[in-house]
């Protein structure tokens, strides 16, 4: 089943912007995501399984190699982001 995750990624450090700008170039790594970047949040989109599957590994990803950092998610299973 096609799923939207609308994510908005706040890292807990002084100098953010680099951090949001990497973490939104590793999600465009993942293979069966579509990934659009916004101004407040990025979209990606994708079979409801891999998208969940890369949910995790990115967010752990994130913390081991940037530090402690807020996801706000909003998952929509069953709905295709345009």
């Amino acid at each position: 089943m096609i799923s939207t995750a609308e994510i908005s990624f706040y890292p807990l450090q002084e100098e953010y912007k680099p951090l949001i700008k990497e973490f939104i170039a590793k999600l465009q790594t993942y293979s069966g995501l579509r990934v659009t970047p916004g101004s407040t949040s990025t979209y990606a989109v994708g079979d409801y399984d891999r998208l969940m599957e890369c949910m995790t590994e990115i967010m752990a990803w994130s913390h081991e190699e940037q530090g402690k950092g807020v996801f706000v998610v909003k998952f929509l299973p069953g709905y295709e982001a345009k």
